[in-house]
């Protein structure tokens, strides 16, 4: 959680949330669209929805970090001196298949958090992560979460006992469940005092004909900072200080 009384020396980070469109199953279209996003944001933390690289579409062939087709996102991350949390199906060293957020900066990739809360039917093929997980990003500590994670208070809970600033989870929410899901980051980031974003599908994936949209950003009082609307393509930032 973090400590509202520091005096704090770190810089302010410019975060972004997007809600890129996509082509179902083709890591390397859907690749070249995160690159793009990533240069027009100018932000440095640029978070992606859940299976953004693949679309919710479960049946994706899984990835490993060092697929060549996210070469793309590694160079404008390079080039814009960037951060990209991606949703991808990630299958890990123990052969299992997992919804996976993926860290991707100037140099490599690296799995940074597997879902912990799975929502069915996502369990006839993926594995429950087993740990919270944070990333440390120029003295700022962002918790990660994917989708149902953030609906489960023990979650939050103990992904802020981590030591967070931030709480980025990378979602789909279909549009009739965009009132709830502001509900649910206003109050995760008034209980634990940090700030919350969340990154959303807009535009169909899966079986979704619709999505949410409206991804958006929550200061640690719970009050809105930024929000996007519901056209796929776009983005919102804020500058966490």
């Amino acid at each position: 959680m973090a400590d509202l009384g520091r005096i704090d020396l770190r810089a302010p980070l410019t975060l972004a949330v997007a809600q890129p469109p996509c082509v179902p199953a083709d890591v390397a279209a859907n690749a070249v669209t995160h690159a793009a996003m990533v240069r027009s944001a100018g932000a440095r933390v640029v978070v992606f929805p859940e299976l953004s690289l693949s679309g919710y579409e479960l049946a994706a062939p899984s990835i490993v970090a060092d697929d060549p087709r996210l070469a793309p996102i590694v160079q404008a991350c390079r080039d814009e001196k960037a951060i990209a949390l991606a949703g991808a199906p990630v299958r890990g060293q123990d052969g299992r298949d997992y919804i996976a957020t993926l860290a991707i900066d100037g140099t490599a990739v690296t799995v940074a958090y597997r879902k912990m809360w799975l929502h069915p039917p996502e369990p006839d093929r993926f594995a429950p992560g087993d740990k919270p997980a944070v990333v440390e990003v120029d003295g700022w500590r962002l918790g990660l979460a994917i989708c149902r994670d953030s609906g489960v208070p023990e979650h939050a809970l103990a992904t802020a006992s981590l030591g967070i600033d931030a709480y980025l989870a990378s979602t789909l929410f279909s549009f009739g469940a965009r009132n709830r899901r502001d509900a649910r980051m206003r109050a995760i980031a008034a209980e634990h005092r940090v700030w919350v974003a969340v990154a959303s599908f807009a535009g169909p994936t899966g079986g979704y004909r619709t999505t949410s949209g409206g991804s958006g950003i929550w200061a640690p009082d719970g009050s809105l900072a930024a929000q996007a609307g519901l056209q796929a393509g776009t983005f919102v930032l804020a500058t966490l200080i």
